[in-house]
């Protein structure tokens, strides 16, 4: 197995791409938000504008019909576009990816989401392939059947421990060797790049293998991985997957962390979102 390295600002400054001075809209990436349902209306909401922090030019956020006036109001900078149905059918996704009015470099789905049959996500994963558009999938797009579609294509997943167990049919354990080596198996087996969640983050693509402890015990809070989902989602418009991911996971924490220091144990994943600039700071890098 692949030597382990820790990821900080020092690793992660070896792998910032400089935005260009003379760059126009679209050159900085174009991300797809898929996800909300008529109870987790805040999901897709959390994920878009972390997206739009990261760096991101534009941001097109599908939620269902009956979502779409909390998201067009909470931010003008959203581009919000109604799914036709309140769950995520073979009709809507085909749907969406037809009405897209540009094609987005990358997309991260499922936070919030709910999927009528795993039928209706594999052809939402399929359309948006065929695009090339690179893909980040969490939380209800999370599920076995989705394996066989993303398998060598270099996809992001971001499972929890559970969510972990359920997509790969296997404990990722308890001990941080044995995750390591769990995260390592099935990044390697499918031909994907894993983000592990937990007190501990652990990536891998199959190849390397990184961890994260930059984050604290306030990030339990709901949202935060939304917050995660949309920051990597946003830098792999950008960057290749595994250093879309440390530079999410890391990034997240250090947001965590100037929340916490102002907060306390009281932060909200919206004080994430607030702080991503300060926290992104160091890796801002303009060339001529």
């Amino acid at each position: 197995m692949s030597s382990v390295e820790r990821i900080d600002q020092d690793l992660l400054k070896k792998y910032i791409i400089p935005r260009s001075l003379s760059s126009k809209k679209g050159d900085n990436g174009t991300v797809l938000i898929v996800g909300g349902n008529k109870f987790y209306h805040g999901a897709p909401i959390l994920a878009s504008l972390s997206a739009l922090r990261s760096g991101t030019d534009l941001v097109y956020t599908a939620v269902p019909r009956s979502n779409i006036i909390p998201v067009r109001s909470v931010s003008p900078n959203i581009i919000a576009l109604p799914l036709a149905d309140d769950k995520l059918t073979v009709g809507s996704a085909n749907r969406l990816v037809a009405m897209l009015p540009k094609r987005p470099d990358s997309a991260a789905m499922g936070m919030g989401l709910t999927v009528s049959k795993p039928e209706s996500l594999l052809a939402l994963v399929r359309g948006l392939q065929t695009n090339g558009t690179k893909l980040l999938l969490d939380a209800s797009a999370l599920i076995p059947n989705v394996l066989s579609q993303i398998e060598n294509t270099n996809t992001v997943v971001t499972p929890h421990a559970g969510e972990f167990k359920r997509i790969f049919g296997r404990a990722a354990g308890e001990e941080k060797d044995e995750r390591i080596s769990a995260v390592h198996k099935a990044a390697r087996q499918h031909g994907i790049t894993i983000i592990l969640k937990g007190w501990v983050d652990i990536i891998s693509n199959g190849e390397r293998i990184a961890v994260n402890t930059t984050h604290n015990c306030g990030m339990t809070v709901g949202g935060t991985g939304d917050v995660l989902s949309g920051l990597v989602g946003g830098l792999l418009s950008k960057y290749a997957s595994f250093e879309a991911s440390m530079l999410g996971v890391f990034i997240n924490g250090v947001t965590g962390n100037l929340a916490q220091e102002k907060m306390g144990l009281h932060l909200a994943a919206t004080d994430l979102i607030s702080n991503i600039p300060e926290a992104m700071k160091p890796f801002d890098m303009i060339k001529e």
